[in-house]
């Protein structure tokens, strides 16, 4: 009776050390499914950004929108004025275990030209400026790290004019032109990558 006894409680022990294995694995990989960041970019019209961006391994989702201005429930139609201060953004939602946020900053800076004040290619206005809008203090830090390497590179021949600033309210753009590129294969775009490195 009593080697009984001991036969059981070896069993459940077996058993419930099986069972929270099981448990912490399937918890890990729920980490996993549900690891996301967000970052925002701007760099020219958000047509071929999203379109280069949304490719990226680790990039789960991709949105455009308006960011940086004062207006509310900003347009496209007052936008495009340039007097509203807010520039073309493309929301990115990434997974950090596939792709870095540093390693999406190096190739935001590959896919546009980040020495052009207010101007992406035949793109001109405040809207078309380079620009990184931040949403912790570890993002700043990080695209600052990330802009001097860039600028230190002498990759580009004249000086990083990327603006670094805190997120602030994004306003999404009308459903046109979400995915633009993907709904008019051939359409407009100034953006593509370059064959460049940024050596630390």
């Amino acid at each position: 009776m009593k080697h009984l006894f001991m036969f059981f409680a070896v069993l459940g022990m077996f058993i419930g050390l099986n069972s929270e294995a099981k448990t912490t694995k399937a918890a890990k990989k729920g980490n996993t499914v549900s690891t996301s960041e967000v970052a925002y970019l701007a760099g020219g019209c958000f047509w071929g950004m999203e379109d280069l961006l949304r490719k990226l391994p680790g990039v789960t989702q991709t949105e455009v929108g308006y960011m940086g201005g004062d207006t509310k429930n900003a347009n496209y139609n007052i936008v495009k004025t340039g007097t509203t201060n807010h520039a073309e953004t493309v929301k990115i939602t990434f997974n950090p275990e596939k792709i870095t946020y540093q390693d999406l900053l190096l190739y935001f800076y590959k896919i546009h030209d980040p020495t052009t004040t207010n101007r992406q290619g035949n793109d001109i206005g405040t809207q078309y400026r380079s620009a990184i809008f931040y949403t912790s203090d570890k993002q700043r830090d990080e695209a600052e790290i990330v802009r001097a390497r860039v600028d230190k590179s002498g990759a580009w021949k004249s000086p990083v004019v990327t603006q670094i600033v805190k997120a602030a309210d994004f306003w999404s753009a009308e459903e046109y032109h979400q995915d633009y590129l993907q709904k008019n294969p051939g359409g407009y775009t100034c953006h593509f990558e370059r064959k460049i490195e940024f050596k630390e």
